[in-house]
Order: C-alpha cells, then sequence, then structure tokens
C-alpha cells in the first residue's frame, strides 16, 4: 500500500466518521425519553445569564467529548445488554416469557455463531473455486460472521420483548375491566385473578397465570404480584400492581383504581397512535418534496420550454 493510497483510505474513513456522527446526531435520528420531554417543564428557571455562569462540568478533550459523549452513553447502554452475566439474562428470558435458562440462550447463541462460520466458509470455498481466495478477507469474514450470529440472537430476544409488552399493554385495558366487574361483583382479587386466567388468553394472562400458581402453592398474594413487576418494566402494569397491593393491604376499593387505570392506558395508546402518524406525515413529506414536486415542475415547465426552443 503506497502512501497516497494510505491518505485516500484515512481521509475515507475520517469523512465517514464525520457523515455518521452528523447522521445519528440528528433529531429525528434519536427517540426522545419521556424524561426528556417533561425536564423543560420541570426545572426550575433560573434567571441569571449563562455568560456570567462559572463552567462546572469541563470536558479534557474540549467539544469533542461534549460532540461524543451522547453517542458514548448510547454505546455504553447498548452494551450493557450484552452482559455475560446470568442474572441480566434471565430477567430478560422472564421479559419474553420463556422457559429457557440462561444456558440454553447461550447455547443458542453459539449455535447461530457456528451457522455464521459455516456460511462464511461456504462463500470462502465458494471464491476459492473461482479463483478469487483472499485469506485476509477470508478470516474476516468468518470473525464477522460468527460475531453478526452471536449478536443477532440475542437482537431477536430483544425484539421478542418488546413484541410481548405491546400485545401485554393492549390486553391490559379489557383484563382490567374483567377484574373490575369481578371485583365489583363481590370477589376477591384472588378470584378475579382466576376468573381471567379462565376466560381469557394472551400474554397477560399467562402472566397472572403465574401469579396465581404462585399463590395456590403458598405464596401470598402481594409477594406473587412483586415477582410479577419483577418481570416487567412497563409502568402501566407497575401501577396496577401497586394498587392491588394497596387494596389487599389496606381493604380500600379496587374497581374503581382498575377502571382508572384501564381508560389512562387506553388514553396512552391514543396518544402514540397520533404521535406515530405526525411522525409517518413528516417522513411522507421526504418523497412528496423530492420525488413527486420536481416531477411536477419539469411537467408544468417542460412545454414552455420547448415551444420557446422551437420558436412557436
Amino acid at each position: 500500500m503506497t502512501v497516497l493510497t494510505a491518505m485516500t483510505v484515512f481521509c475515507g474513513l475520517l469523512l465517514g466518521a464525520g457523515l455518521w456522527l452528523v447522521f445519528v446526531r440528528l433529531p429525528l435520528m434519536r427517540a426522545t425519553s419521556f424524561a426528556e420531554r417533561i425536564e423543560p417543564q420541570l426545572k426550575s428557571q433560573n434567571v441569571e445569564s449563562r455568560l456570567l455562569a462559572t463552567p462546572t462540568d469541563i470536558a479534557p478533550f474540549g467539544p469533542l467529548e461534549r460532540i461524543l459523549r451522547t453517542v458514548f452513553r448510547d454505546a455504553l447502554r447498548s452494551l450493557a445488554r450484552f452482559n455475560f452475566g446470568t442474572r441480566s439474562l434471565n430477567e430478560r428470558l422472564a421479559k419474553a416469557g420463556s422457559g429457557k435458562s440462561a444456558v440454553d440462550f447461550r447455547a443458542e447463541q453459539l449455535l447461530w455463531a457456528a451457522m455464521g462460520i459455516v456460511g462464511a466458509i461456504a462463500a470462502a470455498v465458494m471464491n476459492a473455486t473461482l479463483g478469487r481466495f483472499n485469506p485476509m478477507l477470508a478470516v474476516g469474514s468468518v470473525l464477522l460472521c460468527a460475531f453478526g450470529g452471536f449478536l443477532l440472537r440475542d437482537y431477536m430476544l430483544g425484539m421478542q420483548i418488546k413484541r410481548r409488552e405491546r400485545r401485554m399493554l393492549a390486553e391490559f385495558p379489557s383484563l382490567a375491566e374483567l377484574m373490575a366487574l369481578a371485583v365489583g361483583a363481590g370477589e376477591s382479587a384472588t378470584a378475579a385473578f382466576d376468573r381471567v386466567c379462565r376466560t381469557a388468553r394472551g400474554e397477560l394472562t399467562k402472566e397472572f397465570a403465574l401469579v396465581l400458581a404462585a399463590t395456590r402453592a403458598g405464596m401470598p398474594l402481594v409477594e406473587a404480584l412483586h415477582g410479577f413487576s419483577g418481570r416487567t418494566d412497563l409502568g402501566p402494569l407497575l401501577r396496577f400492581v401497586d394498587g392491588v397491593v394497596v387494596a389487599v393491604e389496606r381493604g380500600t376499593p379496587l374497581a374503581d383504581v382498575l377502571r382508572a387505570q384501564a381508560s389512562d392506558v387506553r388514553d396512552s395508546a391514543k396518544r402514540e397512535l397520533m404521535e406515530a402518524a405526525g411522525r409517518k406525515e413528516i417522513a411522507m413529506m421526504v418523497p412528496l418534496v423530492f420525488g413527486v414536486l420536481p416531477l411536477t415542475v419539469i411537467f408544468a415547465v417542460y412545454p414552455g420550454l420547448a415551444a420557446l426552443h422551437f420558436g412557436f
């Protein structure tokens, strides 16, 4: 490799890194969390000018660290999911509703990595038969495919968790109202869980069945509900568990609480649907502005230009 080629590759990598950094820092490429949305309304307003304030957070690398700080934070959050400890993996498997153990999941990841290695070796052998074999490229592709297969299984687990959580949120309002009817008719919380498990089907019903099975095995209902809250991170379900626990421990009315929570979840689903529709509307402007509008201008202007060209 000559010096010119090395400088060209270095400049290309530098340009690619800069364009990637600009792209990932765009607001539309970053999901805004709920805490970031409400932060401007909750923080206290300081009337003092920021020019007069003493800097408390001085980055050792200057503006570069402030630019890359968000990227590093997102990268660390993503790498935290690949913790090889069994505790976090067992929690994720429980959220996915899978009965597999951490050892079984790691074995599946190794199998997926082996499938990637087999595919890379097959591609290398095919290239060798065609006379285009490159040892460095073959070794790099094998390692990349193995690592990609290992991470792809983890990504599929994350997608499974998201799909299951969406189904649980979709089922929650109907099940909460069914429990409210059962409690309002005079049944206890345990009997309401039993009625829901006998009349409904779904992911949330499976979790209620686990709670009911734990209570029948001798565990108090409050502890079983806390175990259920430990298997999910969904805010509506955590509030549901807190409401049932308070009703069981203090004897407060439960039916009204369940109806209110079901209404809140339905309102939240409507807000999310409206936000998704707003994002889709903005995304639809891209083909309209860069595709349809230029063609419309061309069809409108071209006849006049043709007439001027031919002297009509």
